[in-house]
Parts: structure tokens; sequence; C-alpha cells
């Protein structure tokens, strides 16, 4: 993943003022931001174009922060989501984490630097599971081209190890008997 690419964050809040807020408080970070006044607007907002990271408000009007959410994490899997309110009770909290996978759950008022820290964690987090997902691919795609490779000549990916786990080989491995390094 290229380290500088921006990452894309999606705020949602029925507020105005609460939006206005979150804008101005990561004005000087790197980040894409967008903002939705209601999950309806969130959903044409990713629609169009999917967000790395998503922060709603927990109490909107028609459907709750979690709702919308738990939605996010169904259609939009690697998609960051973390919940923002005024009214956190622990059942709430519990619930958000366990059941809809919430990455964080901030209070309101928050704090700037926390919530800037936040979100770099957050955008830290998404580019490590983007790393390894990209890995894992690399390792299977490695894994089908040895497999295809041991069908047309079997034996050839067999490595013999000493105790030490040093690699062993054998003089007829290489067709010979190898050269005196000394001469």
């Amino acid at each position: 993943m290229n380290p500088v690419m921006r990452h894309s964050l999606l705020i949602v809040d029925d507020e105005e003022f609460v939006r206005n807020s979150l804008v101005r408080a990561l004005r000087n970070e790197d980040y894409d931001v967008r903002t939705a006044d209601g999950p309806k607007a969130a959903w044409v907002a990713l629609a169009e174009r999917p967000a790395d990271i998503v922060i709603s408000d927990f109490k909107m009007p028609r459907m709750t922060g979690l709702e919308l959410l738990q939605r996010v994490r169904q259609e939009f899997p690697d998609t960051i989501r973390i919940m923002l309110t005024g009214h956190a009770d622990t059942e709430t909290v519990i619930d958000a984490v366990n059941n809809s996978e919430i990455y964080r759950f901030l209070t309101k008022p928050w704090n700037d630097e926390d919530l800037k820290l936040v979100l770099r964690l957050a955008a830290a987090n998404l580019d490590s599971m983007r790393e390894n997902r990209r890995l894992m691919e690399l390792v299977n795609r490695q894994a089908r081209l040895l497999e295809g490779i041991e069908v047309r000549h079997p034996g050839i990916t067999k490595v013999v190890r000493s105790q030490d786990g040093a690699v062993v080989i054998d003089d007829t491995d290489l067709g010979g008997p190898l050269p005196d390094p000394a001469s």
C-alpha cells in the first residue's frame, strides 16, 4: 500500500454543528473528509464512493448509528466503524463492540487530540489489514505455482534438512559432485 495514500472518512451526524466541528478538528489532518446528515445520505455517499472509515452518531432519526454501522459492516466489511454519541451506556457500548465490530466508541464532547489519535490508529489498522490480505494472496499464489511445478517435476520442491535445520544437498541433486571451492 502506498504510505502517502489519503484515507477517506465519512462523518454521519444529523446535527450540522457536530459535523462542522469534526471537519474543523480534522482540517489539518490528511484525510479525504465527507459528511452526511443521516443514514440515507450516508448510503448515497457510500454508493458513490466507499469510505475507509465511517464515524456515525448514535442517535439519529429513523435509524440509529448502530443500525447504520451494522449495515456498513455487511456491505463494506473492510470499512473501519467508529461510533460517536453523547448518550453512552454500558450495554450500548458492549453491544456495539461485540455485535457490530465497532472499532472505537467516542463520546460527545470529544477531545480533538483523542479523535485524531483514534483515526490514526484506525487508519494504521486498516493499512495492516490490507497489507496482510495482500501478503496472504501472494503466499497463496506462490503455493499454487509450487504445486504446479511439483506436478510437472515430482520431487523438485522436496527439501531435506539436517537436524540443525540446514538444507542438505546431495551430489545427485545437482547432477554430479560439487566443485571444490579451493581449486
